[in-house]
């Protein structure tokens, strides 16, 4: 249990830093709201209805067909992405098939892709 908060802590506290680097977002609880687009804020909301409905997997690989390398705004999407991963629970998760792990393990991804794999291992490495 102490475990699992502590790995969760450490996600949100690295969504934060990159959200606040990248994007000058300085905020506790990153939600939809901060997508100031409509149409990325609409492809945030499909992937947030796929994860409720518990298509989790489904939802993620949808997010890396949507995302270049070279489109700050995925990036931005990816993280409330998995902010929103995070905050489910863990029965959640394991009830659809997905995991604490595998959420650190995306964004590990994601930020790899955008070249902040550094930031990345400040926060996720030997977990």
């Amino acid at each position: 249990m102490f475990e699992q908060d502590y790995v969760m802590r450490l996600i949100k506290e690295m969504v934060r830093a990159i959200l606040k680097l990248v994007f000058h977002i300085d905020t506790e609880s990153p939600t939809v709201e901060l997508l100031e687009n409509k149409e990325e804020k609409e492809t945030l909301e499909n992937l947030l209805d796929m994860v409720d409905e518990g298509k989790i997997n489904e939802a993620e690989n949808r997010l890396y067909d949507l995302i270049s390398d070279t489109d700050v705004n995925g990036l931005e999407i990816a993280l409330l992405f998995y902010s929103y991963l995070n905050d489910k629970t863990d029965d959640f998760l394991e009830a659809n098939d997905f995991s604490r792990d595998e959420i650190k393990l995306g964004l590990e991804n994601v930020a790899d892709r955008f070249g902040l794999s550094s930031i990345a291992k400040m926060f996720l490495t030997d977990l």
